[in-house]
């Protein structure tokens, strides 16, 4: 529990920085010209600048899910069952190297691929 605790912890911090540069990224003027036209500072942030962020955090934070999937192997270092300790044990057991460890690739790959897409996806919907 302290892994996931601290795998946790650590892909919030990233997560949010990636919010903050998104929201930063977005011109000042957007948000001046809103609060112009009578906008309370929440409902520029939630109607105008937020809309604009979330296109261009959409490709770094799919590409920390996929880091946090990755970092997940780590964690059966530390002591956590996973993945690739699972196949270390089928290792143990049957003595063939190559069968484990190739379905563990095989079900890392079905797990980031999807996200990958929906990262291309919604690039492309979301493209100004």
């Amino acid at each position: 529990t302290a892994a996931v605790v601290a795998l946790g912890l650590n892909s919030a911090a990233y997560s949010g920085e990636i919010f903050r540069a998104g929201i930063e990224s977005i011109d000042r003027g957007q948000m001046e010209a809103a609060r112009a036209v009578g906008m309370t500072g929440s409902m520029a942030m939630r109607l105008i600048v937020l809309p604009q962020a979330f296109r261009v955090v959409i490709p770094p934070l799919v590409n920390e899910f996929v880091a946090l999937l990755k970092d997940t192997s780590l964690v059966s270092v530390i002591g956590v069952a996973d993945l690739m300790l699972r196949s270390r044990n089928m290792i143990s057991y049957t003595a063939n190297v190559f069968t484990p460890l190739l379905g563990a690739s095989i079900l890392y790959l079905l797990a980031t691929i999807p996200g990958s897409q929906l990262s291309a996806y919604l690039e492309r919907r979301f493209k100004f």
